[in-house]
């Protein structure tokens, strides 16, 4: 019996260390991506289904505020709008921090089919905004992105 019970007992403390361990893994991994003058505070997503998911079914962003999707490597990355609720501006960036590519006012797509939207270059990084933001702040291909 008091081996069931030391058993039952070590169950629930893995149970209770996993549970914590994804909590915490769960939490927003925040940072801030700036050029000369301007920056956004961002939401960083590393993981397969972050990477996936993106800003899908979010009602807004705040003015100043943004995710950054974070890849391993350079590579052709391909973005829709299905199951998106607000317009964007979608910037993809080289593994030098450089904007190669930017897509502005890029509207929801609420139809089965949604358009793919992607750069003729490599990005290891893409940075999703409020619409309108990057001609705000005056961002152009070749300006160089800080991550602090």
């Amino acid at each position: 019996m008091q081996k069931k019970i030391l058993f039952v007992g070590i169950l629930v403390s893995i149970v209770v260390a996993g549970g914590i361990l994804l909590t915490v893994r769960m939490q927003k991994q925040e940072s801030s991506v700036c050029w000369q003058n301007h920056c956004f505070r961002v939401e960083l997503v590393f993981t397969p289904v972050e990477l996936r998911r993106g800003v899908m079914f979010r009602e807004q962003l705040d003015m100043d505020s943004g995710m950054l999707f974070v890849y391993e490597e350079e590579g052709d990355r391909t973005f829709w709008m299905k199951n998106m609720f607000i317009p964007l501006d979608i910037i993809w960036i080289d593994s030098n921090k450089e904007v190669v590519f930017i897509k502005e006012h890029v509207q929801p797509c609420r139809e089965d089919t949604c358009p793919f939207l992607h750069s003729d270059k490599n990005a290891q990084y893409v940075l999703e905004i409020n619409s309108g933001m990057a001609q705000k702040i005056g961002l152009s291909v070749g300006d160089r992105m800080e991550i602090e």
